[in-house]
């Protein structure tokens, strides 16, 4: 149902008087928590505190958004330059500085009207004109659960009689259009004209001590730990740097670190009104600004704080004779959400000590690292995620993680954990360790029957009956999976509405039937295992590292590498017709460009390029950048996106370059095989050696490239999926159900089945999900996270990494020094030959661009992820894994990727 639209100043056509329906001005016992549009975040939070038992919030007032909207509606100079601000490219900061500036001047300068002045001067009465008073900003972009917008806007301290209290809400107002407000507002997708301003005016504190105490680590992420920042006098001190806080750390009513710093200067309350600097006597500047009794005590009433609004909170405090006053709380946002925890029993002792509470987190491993896109995903991705996957999974951050708990109760599930995790990506297995050794992490009891995961070999040639190495074993493979997905697209286009539902319960079995085809699984193993053993055992005998990447070259039936391969031969179609080339340059250039197709018949060769094209989207069409979330838009539903692509080929290959590609790759692999069972036969128990080899050789040449099959597989699927999903969500656009088809993005799949059933959808609910998506976007997921809320990363822990260089895995062997190109969007890629593509993950969607780098860095990625597959098969030098890489390497900057030893050295 079509919601209505946000209200902004230029849409008030109301009289400006401050007639009798106006609120201009409301106790904080009056304010609900349910009134941020009327009194912006912080007072509304400052509401619900008052009411709240135990907590003591000093008395005041709100000046209503209502106040300000009135007053800025009758400013039109004030609305003139919100026109030319809208108008400003946002990447141009001295425009924005200079256009805030006349802002801020224009907003101090408006009128306060005289029953509006009225009202705050009565209020100020109500309270003691005499008093001293804090009147702080509150916005309605701010203190939200998704944006804090913490010291976006200001806050005036000490501020004494009426006049005084006047003109600092005026410059509160102005405040709003400060530079870093404005620039703020702008990253996070926030009109300035939907944000309006209240002010809370309160009566001043002044205090003995105050800080900051964060409900959860702010760091780490752990929910269980809270940290206190806390100085002399006023907090000001502390937000503005000038001196270093004491820092104490609690975990369950306890103090467990404390940093005492030395507070030389504090601020304090003039008698007239304002603060000053003034020196802390010498020997009061190393006493501890609270007790740890005092700490313990503040953190148990920020605890009550955060269970009344349901999420950690960073809160503001100041500390009197008579205790503690709270002046302000606000959702920490910068935390990665927690999983529903799964309950984990615990051995304890008999009896258990009645002050004794046992309590192990849960532990998640992220899903996105393993499947190389770790950005968030709509509901309706995750959802049908978490439906055709073969394990359960949990969402936390718009992200999938599962539950590997039970996995490290055994040792022999433990072990085999590590061991495939450590083979996948090393800093998943040190984060793993990490949370291991912690002295507060007891294994639980394992099941009888659990046997953990499959690990790979410990030693030793794998047995033959694992699987042949027979070509004929993948081609049954992919007809089982071709004759599965040709039944789907034959039998749903026949179904809609809540039948569509109850074909794709049984859609998704068959789904997860093909995934667990054991053939299948042991044709990935086969591959996989015969990797291991030849860098493993040419390791041992002839002192190769990572052997087995030459061997792979050009392996054959990678459905991934070919659709590389087969953009060169698209390219090949396209160069001889120069009108064309140009036509799709243009085409590059507009952001509208996806009616390009019907445009190209017109021109001489038009209708050739059009089908090489056709042709190119009938095979991987259903394929996109981060294809694992099904709202993402298709190369199918958006082909301009692979216009730069085709055009970097026509740039920088030749005709045939296909062909010639692959033919070089397979007869440098037969080089290299033939070298290396040379060189073994030379070996005592040469001839032993060698066959086991060739064995490995000719299983890892015949399931290497197979690999990426299931993969391509799910996509094919998920793309049927999608497109009956969307001719739904037409239905229900056309029937008045849904605004438009892509809200149904932002419903999980049980929901949106449910809306199909019943005809009703809330409005409120997708644009909390929308909201919510835009905030998960910001957030970077753990590798692993516990059900405290604390996130992991791992560390790499080598010795053999030059200082300065940046630590990695190595997946694809050989040295290379060129320009690096950091890219995040495959939009965006410009490259040229030579230069070093470094990105955060790599998916299929990506490997086209691979044929014309000479290397690959990205953030994210393991072994036999397809990023390091690829460059295996492209004979790249690649490593993966690097930690921050495209923040520590800037687009530009010389590197040299050292693919053999797992390090990137940055060289200017």
């Amino acid at each position: 149902m079509p919601q209505p639209a946000e209200e902004t100043w230029k849409d008030d056509v109301r009289d400006t008087r401050f007639d009798e329906g106006c609120e201009t001005v409301l106790g904080l016992g009056e304010v609900g928590e349910d009134q941020a549009g009327l009194v912006g975040g912080k007072g509304a939070h400052l509401g619900a505190l008052s009411r709240l038992d135990g907590v003591r919030v000093p008395d005041g007032f709100c000046v209503t958004t209502d106040a300000f909207r009135r007053v800025m509606a009758a400013a039109p100079e004030v609305d003139a330059l919100l026109d030319r601000l809208a108008g400003t490219d946002p990447d141009d900061r001295q425009a924005v500085q200079a256009l805030s500036a006349e802002l801020r001047r224009a907003v101090e300068g408006a009128v306060i009207p005289d029953g509006l002045a009225a009202d705050i001067t009565g209020a100020v009465a109500r309270l003691g004109e005499g008093a001293a008073y804090a009147v702080r900003s509150s916005a309605t972009a701010e203190d939200l659960p998704t944006a804090s917008f913490a010291g976006q806007q200001d806050t005036y301290l000490n501020v004494v009689g009426p006049a005084a209290v006047l003109r600092h809400v005026s410059r509160c107002w102005a405040s709003l259009f400060t530079e870093r407000a404005v620039i703020y507002r702008r990253r996070n997708g926030i009109d300035d004209r939907t944000v309006r301003m209240a002010v809370v005016v309160q009566r001043m504190v002044l205090p003995d001590a105050s800080g900051v105490l964060f409900t959860a680590d702010p760091v780490t992420g752990h929910r269980r730990t809270a940290t206190v920042d806390a100085g002399f006098g006023l907090g000001e001190a502390l937000v503005s740097g000038l001196v270093n806080p004491d820092v104490f750390t609690v975990r369950d009513d306890a103090v467990v670190a404390r940093t005492i710093a030395v507070k030389q200067r504090a601020v304090h309350a003039l008698p007239g009104g304002g603060t000053r600097e003034v020196t802390v006597e010498p020997r009061q500047q190393e006493r501890p600004a609270l007790t740890d009794a005092q700490v313990v005590e503040l953190v148990q009433l920020g605890r009550r704080i955060e269970d009344r609004f349901g999420c950690p909170q960073d809160i503001e405090w100041c500390l009197t004779d008579d205790g503690f006053r709270i002046v302000q709380s606000r959702p920490i946002t910068t935390l990665f959400p927690v999983p529903v925890p799964v309950p984990v029993p615990v051995p304890v002792p008999d009896p258990v000590p009645e002050a004794v509470e046992r309590r192990t987190p849960s532990v998640y491993v992220s899903v996105g690292h393993q499947q190389m896109m770790t950005d968030a995903m709509k509901p309706l991705g995750w959802s049908m995620w978490q439906r055709t996957a073969m394990v359960p999974m949990h969402e936390a951050g718009g992200r999938l993680f599962v539950d590997v708990t039970p996995r490290l109760a055994s040792p022999a599930s433990r072990a085999a954990l590590l061991d495939v995790m450590g083979k996948g990506d090393p800093l998943v297995r040190d984060a793993l360790e990490t949370v291991l050794e912690r002295d507060e992490f007891e294994l639980p009891v394992p099941d009888a029957g659990d046997a953990g995961p499959v690990g790979p070999p410990a030693g030793g040639a794998p047995e033959a009956s694992v699987t042949e190495a027979d070509p004929a074993i993948v081609t049954e493979l992919v007809e089982r999976s071709e004759t599965s997905v040709a039944a789907l697209e034959r039998d749903i286009r026949t179904k809609s509405g809540p039948e569509l539902f109850d074909f794709l319960a049984e859609a998704f079995e068959e789904h997860k039937r093909v995934l667990s085809d054991p053939l299948s699984i042991r044709a990935i193993m086969a591959g996989m295992e015969a990797t291991w053993w030849l860098n493993e055992k040419l390791g041992e005998w002839l002192g190769e590292k990572n052997a087995a990447d030459a061997l792979t070259l050009s392996a054959p039936g990678n459905i991934t590498s070919e659709m590389g391969l087969d953009l060169l031969d698209v390219a090949d179609a396209i160069r001889p017709y120069p009108e064309v080339v140009a036509f799709l340059t243009d085409v590059q250039d507009d952001a509208h460009g996806d009616g390009f197709l019907d445009g190209l018949v017109k021109l001489p060769g038009g209708s050739a390029a059009r089908e090489a094209i056709d042709t190119y989207l009938r095979r991987y069409g259903m394929r996109c950048v981060a294809e694992i979330d099904i709202a993402r838009p298709r190369w199918s539903e958006r082909p301009a996106t692979l216009v730069p692509l085709i055009l970097d080929n026509i740039r920088n290959f030749g005709p045939g370059a296909a062909e010639r590609r692959f033919e070089q790759g397979r007869l440098r692999a037969l080089r290299t095989e033939q070298d290396v069972l040379a060189r073994l036969r030379a070996l005592p128990d040469g001839e032993r050696k060698a066959e086991a080899t060739k064995r490995m050789i000719d299983q890892v040449r015949a399931f290497a490239g197979y690999r990426e099959y299931p993969k391509y597989g799910i996509v094919c699927r998920y793309f049927l999926y999608k497109q009956a999903l969307l001719e739904e969500a037409g239905r229900l656009v056309r029937d008045g159900v849904l605004d438009e088809r892509e809200d149904v993005f932002h419903l999980t799949f049980q929901e949106l089945e449910d809306v199909v059933r019943s005809r009703r959808a809330d409005p409120r609910l997708i644009a909390r999900r929308k909201e919510a998506f835009r905030s998960y976007e910001a957030l970077t997921p753990p590798r692993v996270l516990t059900s405290d809320g604390e996130a992991v990363n791992g560390a790499y822990r080598r010795d053999d990494v030059p200082a300065g260089a940046l630590a990695g895995l190595a997946v694809s062997t050989g040295s290379v020094e060129g320009r690096a190109r950091v890219i995040l969007d495959l939009a965006d890629a410009e490259l040229a030959e030579g230069d070093i593509l470094v990105t955060r993950f790599t998916d299929p969607s990506w490997s086209p661009l691979f044929l014309g780098v000479a290397g690959l860095v990205t953030e994210v990625g393991g072994l036999m992820t397809h990023g390091a597959v690829i460059a295996r098969e492209y004979g790249l030098p690649a490593v993966v894994g690097v930690d921050q890489a495209t923040r520590l390497i800037r687009d530009g900057q010389r590197i040299r990727v050292h693919g053999t030893d797992g390090y990137v050295e940055i060289l200017g």
